[in-house]
């Protein structure tokens, strides 16, 4: 059982930086790997970067690369999404995400979720 919470959103002018955090409760984050995922209205969840158990591989949708970030720190339960250089179309709710064992992409494989924090980025 793991309850994520998430912060760090808010509105950013085109070219600016964000970074989101993410809170972990339990005792066995070290066990999961951690994803990040967006949303607009009207379409499907989609995958924005994941990280292993330890933080020593991460990966990333190929529209983020090389402006996010992601990272974790598994003593403080935490992971963090730092985003630069953000655009219009990364306007979006984000998701922090939980699944026991290795990092996959499909969000149906996740296992917790937090509430989702919204990032809006303006022209």
């Amino acid at each position: 059982q793991v309850q994520l919470v998430e912060s760090g959103g808010g509105l950013v002018q085109a070219g600016g930086s964000l970074r989101l955090s993410c809170a972990a409760s339990g005792r066995t984050f070290g066990s999961y790997a951690m994803g990040w995922f967006r949303q607009v209205p009207g379409k499907e969840r989609e995958f924005v970067a994941a990280i292993s158990l330890t933080g020593g591989i991460t990966d990333y949708a190929d529209s983020v690369k090389g402006r996010f970030t992601a990272s974790r720190v598994n003593a403080e339960k935490a992971v963090y999404l730092q985003m630069n250089s953000l655009k219009p179309e990364d306007t979006a709710v984000y998701y922090c995400a939980a699944r026991y064992g290795s990092r996959r992409f499909d969000p149906a494989t996740y296992d917790y979720w937090g509430q989702g924090t919204q990032v809006t980025v303006s022209s």
